[in-house]
């Protein structure tokens, strides 16, 4: 005691107020003022313990909040009862920083610190909690105080919340003293009459729980979600035993059932650990009146053993949430008298000590990133012989409660190499420390191996290899295994089945996610292949995509059985094996996962969980040929959109359920009608509807549900979809039109959520059918695109089939499938800058014939007085080869997230960054990284806020005109100030990585990046963080919006000009020659391209929407399309690509400025919908944007790369270069000069004072830098004559007058003496001479002055681009 005396006297109010609640003195006096409140609270005179009401209890955890030690304490509300009663929760951990406005409630979790809760009076006529857990905090608060070892060392590694009433409205109708409660009238419910334990979530349950009347159990479980809470406990009151898991079973009998969780033993110690030390539970016998007969051995029971409790609080923090909860009944009276407390406080004080410390029990640890080091969130941490994983936190840190003993530990992640730790010995007392080191499952290439561009294609034919070595020929009465798993799969249980086969499996599948639900459960795909994550050059890729109505369950189910059919099946079975080893299949077993958790088993044609949790029908929700979807695009649809344009996918079924038959295009039709919608591929949609529905007998034969629909025929169980009925906005007319996909629909079954003792049957009837489908993939003709010179494949070639108005495209190495029926066709193949070709084609029913076409550039003849240059840059010198190796790879597929993969770490942003912090962090930068980085002020603001400009290079502030350079500028509305942040990350993202990721270093030793983070710091500074639409800070502090200052002539009216526009047009955009401009707004989500004046013709058009469509494609959602703005729903913009003057027309901006004058290429990315998220959605944003922020570092390299000299080697500086007629560029230094061209042919003229003109032809590629070297010859005309003609003109001439002049000089020389005499004359009128001559003279120069400043002509550059407006 000695001390916690001497703790205390640095806080005598504290010690008083501990003082009133703990010791039942006689009243204190001369307490601090204020604390006052808190004392009259917390005890009365005399009184240890007693209820507070809602008001009071807020009053005394306000006081000890404001009263503890400075980081200790936090309280805040996770939500409202009915009655508007505040849910407080008190969270007590050491070393709790200041509150921040963008963290969650309560703050942030801490990592490795287990987060561990008890939650009181869920019955409000069960109130003993509120008092022993406010009493439990203000000892906590007085042991770290009084540096209590015990509780020190609790608070330094626990993190402890205290909820003391979950049901305040139904404590304020209890009654003190009322032992056996008075039900709703009593306060067990809560205000609508709803018991809270009795409203969760159950994994028994028949149906989703309501949770709309009860408010307080929806806060509990957001609040849940936020958290990863690892031990809970449930205070209640009625008995004296420890409930544990679980608290019903399947059968729900009342009472008798033991239902075994798969953590029984840990619950039963977590159970035991409370009981042991409670005085009375220990017993196992509470003698509670009316139940003197009831024991519990060792003061535990069994939840469901005891009795049934359906929809359970602490079954759902088990099954749901990773935490263990048990429930703990703490006296016989549900609401004892004030006078019982203290001895009820001396019962559990111990105990509850005890089972706090249990939450250190175990295993735990961190899972990273074995490359980058870097924590890996939502890992799943799997127990052998335990059947229920865990989740790492947010750093990667995790705690898995076990009983001592010896356990097989693994860990996994999607996209990573699981680990197994083995004999992990677990003993009393705190965990075993056991962290993972996981292998990303793609590792990046090896410096001195290309791994990310593809050899060029063989023309033969491709025969796959195989990953794992070709399995042995099965004997003659080989059975196939069939599926076991037959039930249905909710979200987590599905979750939990496809990580398990991609961890059993790890050859031949591929666990990932296109993206997340309204909800934000992942929307899985399951990828098989003999070598997953990578698209094998000829080889189709197939998808399946089930559940796409919540509720229409079937499809959903065959695919989980089918993903487990052929990984148990391959390399023993032929047909699994042969299929696996040709196709690269992905299998999304729920599109709709919300959906389906709201559906009910049974229902057979109802429409509850059909839609997505906004309610919207996600098979009437994607764009339409005939018709206008005017709902918003769902998070779902964007994200199979996404989805399908990043993969080649050639052939695709929709799993359906409802009917019996499978649906082929068109869904719909103009007019709206069920009438027959004939696609282009009408025959070969028919064929692929028979390859299923053959298979299935009962399909077949048309009549499938006579009892719902008795009229119904399907002849051969296909129809055509929009003549059965019509669909606007369906999935399987947008594959067709959209991509080069085939896609049909199968309605698997009349009923929609069969029972689940059904599900083998429906397995044995599609099987069959579901094998024979996905071979179809391979019918028709493949085989590749080549260009003639390198035999390389040309990407987006036209493949065309006459007579067939369906055009597909070729992939990356300029492979192609296009599904055809037998017979004879003429098949044409075309690309931009090449000769088509065109090939008879004969297509049998045996499978697929390989058609291979080489196509010649067009144009490739040298033509007189031009020459060809192709893409051949100089790679004699092995950097220069390394380096062009590097952005091919890059460029290729999955280039920039292999890229993001082997970063050392990735940078993500949290906060925004006012003026003050936004300087701070860039002085940061550059004295950190002093040798890459430079900083600078292009100007001032109006306020006199300095304009910032990062520049990152090997060699900062040096010219190096041969590096291409491209800047990055956000902020010109400083109400939009997304752009800042992402750049501020980018540019801490490319310093981090320098010299730790060998891809960065090689982009910023050959680039100069600059990036210009806010170039309106004072609208920043006044505008609102989540005002999505306000336009406060949009403009600069003279209310001028700067994207139309940039207007004019730049020379004659600088003065005028805002201090931002003028600082950045002459000290950024003038001033240095960049190749690429990138600049960051808000207000939707596309790009758009210049010009954004009106009525502007746009020269280079093509290359502009070409960098534009670069950064989109990049971009998750934004190709799409549907910026799905709240005030623009409807808008869409293809491609997410559009000219500035189509979308928001006006003068004076930017980007053109930039390519008027400043001679560079300049697209404008609109970030997002809103102008000033919330700052929590910025770790999303960042992770949107920097593929296709990096993308720009990459595309800048490409292009034309060019050096012009005369033929002695003297470079030739500011050299015209005009490209395609039209626009001009200038050599700098070193005659260098760089610009950016789209893929294809284009012409060059050179030209330069006193040499010839040059023209030449260049060919870009889309994956690698041009090089173009022009060597001058002396100009050989002279004013349009031939030089030797002039010359030898010009010589005769000064000949002739040399002759004249010597015979004037002699004949004036003769008559000179003459008239010598006559000059005295002229002496007497000398000074009137000279004042005329005088005044002739002045008077002319002030006529040649004048009319020099009477020219008002544009300058130059005005005048040069006057001209192309």
């Amino acid at each position: 005691m000695v001390s916690a005396a001497r703790g205390l006297r640095a806080m005598p109010g504290l010690f008083l107020v501990l003082c009133a609640l703990l010791l039942p003195l006689p009243s204190l006096q001369g307490p601090a003022p204020h604390i006052k409140k808190a004392e009259a609270a917390v005890a009365a005179p005399g009184e240890a313990l007693r209820y507070l009401h809602s008001a009071e209890l807020g009053e005394a955890l306000r006081a000890l909040a404001a009263t503890a030690p400075p980081g200790l304490v936090r309280l805040f509300s996770i939500g409202q009862s009915v009655e508007k009663r505040p849910l407080w929760v008190l969270r007590l951990t050491a070393g709790l920083g200041p509150e921040r406005p963008d963290e969650p409630p309560g703050g942030a979790a801490l990592p490795g610190r287990p987060q561990v809760k008890l939650v009181g009076n869920m019955h409000g006529d069960e109130p003993l909690a509120r008092p022993l857990l406010l009493r439990l905090a203000w000892e906590l608060v007085l042991g770290w105080a009084g540096g209590d070892e015990r509780i020190v060392r609790l608070l330094n590694t626990t993190d402890l919340y205290l909820l003391p009433s979950l049901n305040p409205d139904g404590f304020e109708r209890a009654r003190e003293g009322d032992c056996g409660g008075g039900g709703a009238e009593g306060g067990r419910e809560n205000s609508r009459g709803r018991d809270l334990n009795r409203s969760f979530p159950d994994q028994f349950g028949d149906a989703e729980p309501n949770l709309e009347p009860v408010p307080e159990v929806q806060a509990l479980i957001e609040w849940m979600r936020r958290n990863r809470f690892l031990l809970s406990g449930n205070l209640h009151g009625g008995s004296v035993v420890a409930s544990y898991p679980y608290d019903d079973s399947p059968t729900h009998r009342l009472t008798g059932v033991y239902s075994k969780s798969a953590d029984d033993e840990v619950f039963k110690y977590l159970a035991k650990a409370y009981a042991s030390h409670h005085p009375i539970m220990r017993t196992g016998k509470p003698n509670c009146p009316g139940e003197e007969g009831e024991t519990f051995p060792d003061g535990i029971t069994n939840g469901a053993q005891w009795y049934d409790v359906e929809g359970g609080m602490q079954d759902y923090n088990y099954v749901w949430a990773n935490c263990f909860e048990i429930t703990l009944e703490l006296s016989c009276c549900k609401y004892p008298p004030t006078s019982e407390l203290p001895k009820e406080w001396e019962n559990n004080r111990e105990s509850l000590l005890a089972f706090i410390e249990k939450v250190h029990i175990g295993v735990k640890g961190f899972v990273r990133d074995a490359v980058t080091g870097a924590g890996l969130e939502n890992a799943t941490i799997a127990v052998a012989s335990i059947a229920h994983n865990i989740t790492a936190g947010k750093f990667g840190d995790y705690h898995r409660l076990l009983v001592p003993g010896t356990y097989n530990v693994t860990a996994f992640v999607m996209g990573y190499t699981p680990v197994t730790k083995e004999n992990i010995e677990v003993k009393e007392g705190d965990a075993t420390e056991v962290n993972f080191s996981l292998q990303p499952a793609v590792m990046p290439p090896a410096p001195n191996v290309t791994q990310l561009t593809a050899a060029p294609a063989p023309v033969t034919a491709i025969t796959p290899t195989p990953v794992q070595a070709e399995a042995p020929n099965p004997g003659p009465g080989h059975e196939p295994i069939q599926p076991v798993d037959f039930r249905h799969h909710h979200f987590s249980d599905m979750e939990i089945f496809l990580r398990r086969y991609a961890n059993e499996y790890p050859n031949i599948t591929r666990l990932y996610s296109v993206g997340k639900s309204v909800e934000l459960r992942e929307l899985y795909v399951m990828e098989i292949s003999d070598n997953p994550g990578v698209h094998e050059p000829g080889e189709p890729e197939f998808k399946y995509i089930g559940n796409m109505h919540g509720n229409e369950v079937v499809g959903r189910e065959l695919l989980l059985n089918l993903i487990e059919y052929l990984c148990k099946n391959f390399g023993t079975d032929p047909e699994v094996t042969d299929l696996v080893q040709s196709t690269r299949i992905h299998i999304m077993p729920s599109m709709n996962p919300d959906g389906y958790e709201k559906s009910q088993e049974g229902d057979k044609g109802g429409t509850v969980g059909r839609n997505n949790s906004n309610n919207y029908d996600l098979n009437r929700n994607f764009p339409d040929q005939f018709v206008h979807v005017t709902d918003p695009p769902q998070p779902e649809t964007r994200a199979v959109m996404a989805w399908l344009k990043s993969y080649p996918f050639v052939l695709s079924a929709n799993l359906h359920g409802g009917s019996l038959v499978v649906n082929y295009p068109f869904d719909d039709d103009e007019q709206g009608i069920a009438i027959y919608s004939k696609s282009p591929d009408d025959a070969v949609f028919q064929k692929l509807a028979l390859a299923y529905s053959k298979e299935n007998a009962k399909m077949y034969q048309g009549s499938p549900c006579k009892d719902m629909y008795p009229t119904e025929y399907f002849p051969h169980g296909i129809t055509n979809g929009a003549q059965w009925y019509n669909v606007p906005g369906g999935m399987q007319d947008w594959n067709y039109l959209h991509t080069n996909c085939f896609e049909v629909t199968i309605e698997l079954g009349c009923v929609k959520y069969p029972k689940a003792e059904e599900l083998p049957k429906y397995w044995a009837q599609n099987r069959r059918s579901l094998l024979q489908f996905m071979k179809q993939v391979h019918q028709g003709v493949w085989g590749f695109v080549l260009d003639a010179v390198d035999k390389r494949g040309i990407l987006n070639a036209t493949i065309s089939v006459a007579n067939i108005d369906h055009p597909v495209t070729t992939y990356k190495d300029g492979d192609f499938w296009r599904l055809l029926v037998p017979g004879m066709y003429r098949i044409t193949a075309s690309a931009r800058g090449y000769d088509p070709l065109t090939k008879l084609v004969e297509v049998d029913s045996k499978g697929g014939v390989q058609v291979n076409f080489t196509l010649s550039r067009t144009d490739s003849k040298v033509e007189e007085g031009k020459v060809l240059v192709l893409n051949t840059p100089d790679t004699s010198n092995p950097n220069e080869k390394e380096f062009e190796t590097l952005i091919k790879d890059l460029s290729a597929e999955n280039g920039l997230e292999r890229l993001l993969l082997t970063s050392s770490r990735d940078v993500i942003p949290y906060r925004y960054r006012p003026y003050k912090d936004l300087s701070e962090f860039l002085r940061g930068l550059y004295l950190n990284y002093p040798h890459i980085t430079n900083l600078t002020s292009l100007g001032q603001s109006v306020e006199f806020r300095q304009i910032w400009s990062l520049e990152i290079s090997n060699k900062p502030n040096e010219s190096e005109p041969e590096e291409p350079k491209i800047r990055f500028v956000a902020g010109i509305h400083g109400n939009a100030p997304v752009g800042t942040e992402l750049l501020l990350t980018l540019a801490e993202f490319l310093c981090m990585n320098y010299r730790k990721n060998a891809a960065v270093t090689k982009l910023i030793d050959r680039t100069r990046i600059v990036i210009v983070p806010s170039l309106n710091p004072d609208g920043r500074e006044i505008a609102q963080e989540r005002g999505c639409t306000s336009k406060i800070g949009q403009t600069n502090a003279h209310g001028r919006d700067l994207d139309t200052d940039f207007t004019g002539n730049y020379t004659r009216y600088s003065a005028a000009r805002e201090p931002e526009t003028k600082a950045i047009m002459e000290n950024l955009i003038l001033n240095h020659d960049f190749s690429l401009s990138v600049a960051l707004d808000g207000g939707s989500l596309l790009v758009t391209y210049p010009y954004d004046k009106p009525a502007q013709s746009v020269e280079n058009k093509e290359t502009l929407k070409y960098l534009a469509s670069l950064y989109a494609n990049n971009h998750p959602v934004m190709h799409l399309g549907q910026p799905g703005c709240p005030n623009k729903s409807d808008e869409n913009i293809p491609g997410g690509v559009i000219r500035g003057s189509e979308w928001h027309s006006h003068l004076g901006s930017m980007k053109d400025f930039s390519v008027t004058f400043g001679h560079c290429p300049e697209i404008t990315v609109y970030t997002g919908c809103c102008y000033f998220p919330s700052a929590g959605q910025l770790p999303g944003l960042w992770a949107d944007h920097r593929k296709s922020l990096l993308s720009m570092l990459v595309e800048v390299h490409k292009g034309v790369h060019g050096i012009v000299q005369d033929k002695s080697g003297r470079a030739i500086s500011k050299a015209a270069i005009v490209l395609n007629e039209g626009l001009r560029v200038y050599t700098k230094e070193g005659g260098y000069f760089h610009v950016l061209l789209a893929p294809g042919f284009h012409s060059i003229d050179a030209t330069a004072s006193g040499y010839q003109q040059k023209h030449v032809k260049v060919f870009v590629r889309d994956d690698a830098p041009s090089s173009v070297f022009i060597v001058f010859d002396t100009e050989n005309r002279i004013f349009g004559l031939p030089r030797e003609l002039v010359i030898t003109v010009a010589g005769a001439s000064m000949s002739a007058l040399l002759l004249t002049a010597c015979i004037i000089w002699c004949v004036c020389s003769i008559k000179s003496n003459r008239h010598k005499d006559g000059f005295h004359r002229l002496r007497q009128h000398h000074d009137d001479y000279e004042d005329e001559i005088r005044m002739m003279s002045t008077g002319s120069k002030k006529s040649l002055l004048s009319h020099e400043f009477q020219d008002e002509t544009d300058t130059e550059e005005e005048t040069l681009y006057s001209s192309k407006h």
